[in-house]
């Protein structure tokens, strides 16, 4: 299974590191360079500087070939925006957002 995981912060490098090391091809997505130092220098996975919520840097990240896409960012606009644009114009499913304010999360789930 490929996942794409938008953020690369606490959650989405341990994530992706989980994921790889269950044997699932990952793609983590940032917007800083520098936060892709939370994973190894020999991270089997593809590595995207860019916005999750850019279609040339999702399809960057092998967004065509996904099975899941996870955005952990912190963020939780970024979250709902990335989340939305994987489903409705990739087709993702299962997407996952992660979402601090709870009046987000509600209008999340209802889209």
């Amino acid at each position: 299974m490929h996942v794409v995981v938008v953020g690369c912060g606490r959650v989405g490098s341990e994530l992706a590191l989980r994921l790889t090391g269950s044997g699932h091809t990952v793609a983590v997505v940032d917007k800083q360079r520098g936060a892709f130092r939370r994973l190894p220098d020999d991270f089997a996975g593809t590595l995207v500087e860019g916005l999750g919520f850019d279609r040339q840097h999702l399809e960057q990240a092998g967004i065509g070939d996904a099975d899941a896409l996870c955005a952990v960012t912190s963020g939780d606009n970024s979250n709902i925006l990335t989340a939305r644009i994987a489903r409705v114009n990739f087709g993702i499913d299962p997407v996952v957002a992660r979402i601090y304010e709870p009046r987000r999360a509600l209008i999340y789930q209802r889209l």
